[in-house]
C-alpha cells in the first residue's frame, strides 16, 4: 500500500481576502496577488494571518466546519487607548464648549433675544 502524501492528509486554507485591487464593478486579481496565492499553494504550509495548513483532527474538532476564518486568524490587535489623553482632550473640548456657550449667550442678549 502506498504512503500517503501530505497534500492527501491536509488541507491549506488561504485567506486571499484582502489581495486585490478595487474596481468600479468588479474587483480585480493584480498579478502579484495571484503569485501570492500559487505561491503559498506550492509551499503548502502555513503563514501567519494568510494560510492555514489543516490536519484531519483540526476539521473534526472544527466539527467539519470549512469556512476560512475558522482556520486562518487575521485578527490585528488594536492600539492601546491613552485613556488619561483621552480624558485630557475631553476636558479641553469641554471647556471649549463652556467658552462658546457664554459667547452666544452675550450676543444673544445684545440681540435682545
Amino acid at each position: 500500500m502506498e504512503a500517503q502524501s501530505e497534500r492527501d492528509r491536509h488541507i491549506l486554507f488561504i485567506d486571499a481576502s484582502h489581495d486585490f485591487e478595487s474596481g468600479a464593478n468588479q474587483n480585480h486579481l493584480r498579478q502579484e496577488d495571484i503569485g501570492r496565492i500559487v505561491k503559498t499553494y506550492l509551499d503548502f504550509q502555513s503563514v501567519e494571518k494568510y494560510a492555514y495548513l489543516a490536519t484531519l483532527a483540526d476539521i473534526q474538532a472544527a466539527e467539519y466546519n470549512l469556512n476560512i476564518p475558522r482556520y486562518v486568524d487575521t485578527f490585528e490587535e488594536e492600539e492601546e487607548v491613552d485613556i488619561p489623553a483621552v480624558q485630557r482632550e475631553i476636558e479641553a473640548i469641554e471647556a471649549e464648549l463652556v467658552q462658546v456657550q457664554t459667547e452666544m449667550k452675550k450676543y444673544l442678549t445684545e440681540l435682545g433675544l
